[in-house]
């Protein structure tokens, strides 16, 4: 079966131990995980886990179910890229000297976007956003003309293109039920 890049977006309860249950339910399946972000979400108490990982549709599926069970899990969806916005940032440490001597560095730079943010004598720090292939491209560019010193990168952030917010909706369901319970 073909196999798809996935990005896996887990909301949960903020409690010591989801991750390392999220991240069980790939190795179980020996799914390696590309990218994985955890940060706060807009929902205050309620982290977002943004997962990418190489996978075929069946099996995406069955993982998203498998995280949902999770108790402290509030939702799971999974999408592919048509469906999110998604961006990712890296940071190069370059050699000044191979910066200052070949105009080929600072063309390939420039054509990137990416933006230097500090110079020193020994070395120079460059920043860029943007999409996973763009931040591959420009570090094989830099590496070939030998001027990397360090290359480090981050996991992808990504939001949803729907009008809504599907954990909202999810949310404001469990909250009705619970009040129609309570009554």
């Amino acid at each position: 079966m073909e196999k798809n890049l996935y990005t896996i977006i887990v909301h949960s309860e903020n409690v010591a131990g989801v991750l390392n249950q999220v991240t069980a339910v790939f190795t179980r399946r020996q799914i390696n995980i590309e990218s994985l972000n955890v940060s706060a979400s807009s929902i205050p108490g309620v982290h977002k886990y943004t997962i990418t990982a190489w996978t075929d549709p069946d099996t995406m599926e069955k993982v998203a179910k498998q995280i949902s069970k999770k108790i402290d899990v509030v939702q799971t969806q999974y999408f592919t890229d048509d469906e999110i916005f998604q961006d990712e940032i890296a940071l190069y440490k370059l050699k000044t000297q191979v910066l200052e001597s070949n105009r080929e560095v600072s063309k390939v730079i420039r054509r990137s976007g990416a933006r230097i943010v500090e110079v020193n004598s020994v070395y120079s720090i460059l920043i860029q956003d943007g999409l996973s292939s763009e931040i591959t491209t420009l570090n094989e560019q830099l590496k070939a003309l030998g001027c990397v010193l360090q290359f480090v990168r981050s996991g992808r952030v990504a939001i949803t293109k729907s009008r809504f917010e599907r954990v909202d909706e999810y949310l404001e369901k469990r909250q009705a039920k619970y009040e129609k319970s309570k009554q």
